[in-house]
């Protein structure tokens, strides 16, 4: 089991019930998946792959989630063929030693298996409809701006990940046209493949309660349609796929108290913690409730990556290549979420994105004008920026080992400094918390024992995501499709045996 440990939720979890106490069932199938994102539609494959029956049930009108609402990228990695077709040499074990590294309390058994199965899971995609385009987009940015399918991601290629692992660009966008629209594009391809496979869908119904049989085990839930209560028995067990918790006010209250409050949250309204809530009232332990995704991107134009990001002290604190999630996971981490971002006019250029408001502070013609104008120490920038271009000039960074791409000295005045600071700027985020689960997604007990016929992937499970500084753009829909399959196909498997 994780060494992280299990908390119990500021918000009381829902009742669990009792099989005898159900007066009927309305609905009998194997595997029951609650909610209809990347993650639940994957559960009904598998499920269905496995020659189960499948019963979906969708709190809203249609099939989404936040997948909908992703950019569409899917970290996969191992040598897939759009790697291969673009000249980039990758193997499962130097990503599994990237993640590994990246990952605050990885599991290894998950992680092998992830990137083991990460070329067959490209394909498994493919084969539900999902498509990618075998090209490269060769920038740095959150998101390509075409339908460019690889990218490199995250931090493959910062220190000390470079050194731990050999780098390889592993973030494969679905092939859509335009920065929007690429999560969208591949759900309809999965929620298709679910249709044409027979799984069982009912939307604008909301899952109440699980029901456990008399040993325990999940057989069933309690949810609730077209104002009344119904049942719904599943034999095979019932995978919770219903989202994060970013948009339960509470939870973000207390859980992610650490999280800026004008917070862009990125979800929809249903990421209420439902599913987490669930597992928790079955006996599941909830890990890293605390942790979630941060993000504020700088970049592109590439050229503010050779800028230098300083404290409220005038001091560095992190490489500036850094993947964006990284970056804001140490912003917000600075004395009082203080931070600036120090341009000449060699490197200035605007932000990408006007609403996560980062502003220019304002232009100066020297650094000691510009360090008075931000009300650093005096002295701090001057020091920061004259180690920085020595260093620099040599094409070295031994305070941060900033890849040498993005070494430029910063020595061409006017300056400009932008304002990246907490209660400033604007965050972006969602939650990554969630369920203990096997590498089979079963559901677990705080003490590493699985509950029988419980399952949960995706937003509500806790896998390879786990915080803002090791994120890697396409972990949470590569782990969401890839666990949730595994998910389906075990609970179908329990009808066999």
């Amino acid at each position: 089991m994780t060494k992280s440990t299990a908390s119990a939720p500021s918000v009381t979890p829902p009742a669990l019930l009792r099989e005898v106490d159900v007066p009927a069932w309305d609905h009998d199938t194997d595997v029951l998946v609650i909610g209809f994102g990347s993650a639940g539609a994957s559960a009904a494959l598998g499920a269905r792959e496995a020659g189960a029956r499948v019963l979906v049930l969708e709190r809203a009108s249609g099939p989404g989630g936040s997948s909908a609402i992703a950019g569409g990228h899917f970290y996969l990695g191992g040598g897939t063929p759009v790697q291969t077709a673009c000249g980039f040499e990758d193997s499962a074990e130097e990503m599994y030693k990237y993640l590994e590294a990246l990952t605050p309390d990885p599991e290894p058994e998950k992680l092998r298996l992830y990137c083991d199965g990460s070329v067959a899971h490209f394909h498994w995609l493919e084969a539900q409809g999902v498509p990618f385009d075998r090209s490269y987009y060769p920038g740095k940015a959150a998101i390509q701006p075409g339908r460019d399918c690889l990218i490199w991601s995250g931090n493959e290629k910062v220190w000390p990940y470079r050194d731990i692992a050999i780098p390889a660009p592993r973030g494969h966008k679905v092939a859509f046209d335009g920065p929007d629209g690429g999560g969208a594009l591949a759900m309809q391809h999965l929620s298709s493949a679910v249709g044409q496979s027979d799984a069982q869908q009912l939307f604008d119904v909301q899952v109440c309660n699980l029901i456990a049989d008399a040993t325990g085990g999940i057989c069933g839930v309690r949810f609730r349609q077209d104002g009344q209560l119904r049942h719904a028995r599943a034999r095979g067990g019932v995978v919770l796929s219903a989202g994060g918790y970013i948009m339960n006010t509470q939870m973000f209250d207390h859980e992610l108290a650490w999280m800026p409050r004008d917070l862009i949250k990125h979800g929809v309204p249903n990421d209420d913690g439902a599913g987490v809530l669930m597992g928790v009232s079955a006996g599941g332990a909830a890990i890293g409730l605390h942790q979630a995704f941060l993000t504020s991107p700088v970049y592109p134009p590439e050229s503010m990556i050779k800028g230098v990001m300083v404290n409220a002290l005038g001091q560095r604190f992190v490489a500036e290549d850094s993947y964006h999630g990284r970056a804001a996971g140490f912003i917000v981490e600075q004395p009082q979420g203080i931070t600036y971002l120090i341009l000449d006019s060699a490197t200035f250029g605007y932000p990408p994105y006007d609403f996560f408001e980062q502003k220019l502070v304002d232009g100066y013609e020297t650094v000691e004008s510009m360090e008075a104008g931000l009300g650093l120490p005096q002295g701090s920038l001057a020091k920061t920026l004259a180690d920085y271009n020595s260093a620099a000039a040599q094409g070295e960074d031994p305070a941060f080992n900033k890849y040498a791409e993005w070494l430029q000295p910063l020595d061409q005045p006017p300056y400009a400094a932008f304002d990246l600071s907490v209660g400033h700027a604007k965050f972006a985020g969602f939650s990554l918390g969630g369920l203990s689960t096997s590498a089979d997604a079963q559901v677990r007990r705080a003490d590493g024992s699985v509950l029988a016929g419980l399952y949960a992937a995706g937003a509500c499970a806790w896998n390879i995501a786990q915080d803002a500084r090791g994120y890697s753009s396409g972990t949470c829909l590569g782990e969401a499709t890839f666990f949730g399959r595994r998910a389906g196909l075990h609970a179908g498997a329990r009808i066999r045996d």
